[in-house]
């Protein structure tokens, strides 16, 4: 069985488009979305329709959650984007969406870790940007449902990445389709970017007892979702790492 993975969305249709294009090609027989979905300065509407119209299973993020439960002066840049371009039905809909999904036996699906839709799973931050987790800590954030899957799959970090943990589940995070990057002022204040522009999402072939992962990197049209950052008069740095990969400071 082939189940492609995507996450972080964060309502660059431009790149949904381009990562189902290539899901389709690659012939997967299902799709599953690790949620934060719309929040972001690119078309919300849209890609919420996108995921509708193909009824791919999709669990609830961080951002989806905000988009409902922040008003006014709480709601950040992309969550007031994403507010005012959803109807009062998208925004439900993606209220009630389920945090946590096992599309598959054994495949647990989650956002962050399988109980917080804001603590990433496989990383933590070190001097502001995001390490990989020593395995005592990954092992305490899986818990017992998550030590107890074959596969964990997450999102969050937008950071691609896996680990093998001994006794344990094989866990994916395959990094962003719609944001390759971002800075968080909150504490712990931490910044990560992907390097690249490419829209990411990750490959899982479930053959009886092994599990093969491909982690891809899909080109698309990101000038045109820079474009429709700037539009949104987003921060500069938004439409930036969108088209770079990059925050300013490090290009």
């Amino acid at each position: 069985m082939r189940i492609a993975v995507i996450t972080d969305i964060h309502g660059n249709a431009a790149a949904l488009e381009a990562v189902l294009a290539d899901i389709e090609a690659r012939g997967a027989d299902a799709t599953i979305c690790l949620g934060d979905i719309a929040s972001g300065a690119g078309w919300p509407a849209e890609t919420v329709e996108m995921l509708q119209e193909r009824g791919i299973p999709c669990i609830r993020g961080n951002h989806d959650r905000w988009i409902t439960e922040r008003a006014g002066p709480a709601m950040d840049m992309q969550d007031r984007i994403a507010h005012a371009g959803l109807s009062a039905a998208q925004r439900a809909w993606l209220m009630d969406l389920p945090p946590t999904l096992e599309p598959a036996p054994g495949l647990l699906a989650v956002h962050g870790t399988p109980e917080s839709d804001l603590q990433n799973l496989i990383e933590e931050v070190v001097a502001g940007r995001l390490r990989p987790a020593p395995l005592a800590v990954l092992r305490e954030r899986l818990g017992a449902r998550g030590m107890a899957a074959r596969v964990v799959v997450c999102g969050h970090s937008h950071r691609p990445g896996m680990v093998q943990v001994p006794d344990g589940p094989l866990v994916v995070n395959p990094g962003a389709v719609g944001l390759p990057g971002f800075r968080i002022s909150r504490e712990p204040a931490h910044r990560q970017e992907a390097g690249t522009p490419h829209a990411r999402y990750a490959m899982l072939r479930l053959d009886g007892a092994a599990t093969s992962v491909e982690m891809l990197a899909v080109a698309y049209d990101w000038e045109r979702a820079a474009r429709r950052a700037e539009e949104h008069g987003a921060n500069p740095a938004w439409p930036h790492i969108i088209r770079t990969g990059l925050l300013p400071e490090s290009a």
